[in-house]
């Protein structure tokens, strides 16, 4: 079976596609397909590929989250900060900064 995901700058960076985005009433959360954080370097740059628009109407304070395997993983900014609704302009590549030893998944700066 293929990873769900592609390496690119010759494995310093993985590339992974959401699948789809839905909108509770306390997040809006992410899904991404099975395994796709499995191998992925515990430190670095990881782009993202949000595929799927978030509803017009959704309130702009939520905060986003990932999923895969029934994980969620929180979102953040500069100082811990969640990412929000209001920080995503819409669908495209960002990029982020992922540490699993320090459970951070933080966006880069300059992208939103």
């Amino acid at each position: 079976m293929p990873f769900p995901f592609s390496w690119v700058n010759r494995r310093g960076s993985a590339a992974i596609t959401s699948s789809a985005v839905t909108v509770n009433t306390d997040n809006v959360v992410f899904t991404f397909p099975a395994h796709s954080f499995m191998s992925i370097q515990y430190r670095g740059s990881l782009f993202v590929e949000l595929t799927q628009a978030i509803p017009a109407g959704t309130t702009t304070t939520l905060p986003i989250v990932f999923s895969t395997n029934g994980v969620t993983q929180a979102v953040t900014k500069y100082n811990g900060e969640a990412l929000t609704v209001a920080d995503l302009p819409g669908t495209g590549v960002y990029e982020f900064w992922f540490d699993r030893s320090t459970n951070t998944l933080q966006i880069m700066t300059g992208i939103v």
